[in-house]
């Protein structure tokens, strides 16, 4: 299975970045500071090939593992560097932009300092798109309830999602620019269903308008 910009080759020893509460979806851009020796090393020797790179969250309780190598939630974006700047002393500062969902089937042997996987490639399922366009409609209702209460920055929802090409990297828009929590994000990157994943963006947008403003609210009753 391949998807644009990504072969099953690039999938056989991708190099892995975990961080414990990052997910990167498909679309979206992750800024980085790269500091750890590893990491130098792993980003010197990406710029030379692909500039590719797994973003998968580790799990919780991982700050008191004695694992040498903590374990990963097996569902993670793949991030291409689109941006890189060398500091004097070795540290980078890169920008990932999101590619595909991928899933870890098993880690690669290798005496590189960083971690390695194989993986591979996720696509949506199909979906019924008389359900996605009614939940893309929702959403619409929604975010205009809701983007007074927003950073400047994410409240054109026409900006954030300008050549989504799809429910699913509709979806994928809007989960990587207002879902912060990220047990939230882990499950709607799992989720492969652009329909559900919109569904579960509706559902957080609710959540949210209730916890702000009741006047807000209240106009959210009177959409139902």
């Amino acid at each position: 299975m391949t998807v644009v910009g990504l072969a099953q080759e690039d999938l056989d020893e991708l190099p892995i970045f975990p961080l414990p509460n990052v997910v990167l979806f498909p679309g979206a851009l992750l800024p980085l500071h790269v500091f750890e020796p590893r990491y130098r090393a792993l980003t010197r020797d990406v710029l030379r090939g692909r500039k590719l790179i797994g973003v998968p969250r580790l799990k919780p309780g991982f700050e008191a593992s004695t694992e040498a190598r903590p374990p990963l939630f097996d569902v993670c974006g793949v991030g291409m560097i689109i941006e890189s700047n060398e500091h004097a002393d070795g540290r980078f500062d890169i920008t990932l932009r999101g590619l595909a969902r991928v899933r870890i089937l098993e880690e690669v042997p290798t005496e590189r300092l960083y971690r390695q996987t194989r993986c591979e490639a996720l696509e949506d399922l199909p979906s019924d798109p008389a359900l996605t366009s009614a939940w893309q409609r929702k959403l619409n209702s929604l975010w205009a309830l809701l983007a007074p209460h927003l950073p400047e920055s994410v409240r054109d929802l026409r900006a954030l999602t300008r050549g989504a090409e799809g429910a699913g990297a509709y979806a994928d828009r809007l989960a990587a620019s207002l879902v912060g929590d990220p047990e939230s994000s882990q499950r709607l990157l799992v989720e492969l269903d652009p329909a559900e994943r919109l569904r579960l963006l509706v559902e957080r947008l609710e959540n949210v308008l209730d916890s702000v403003k009741p006047s807000a609210a209240a106009k959210r009753k009177d959409l139902n």
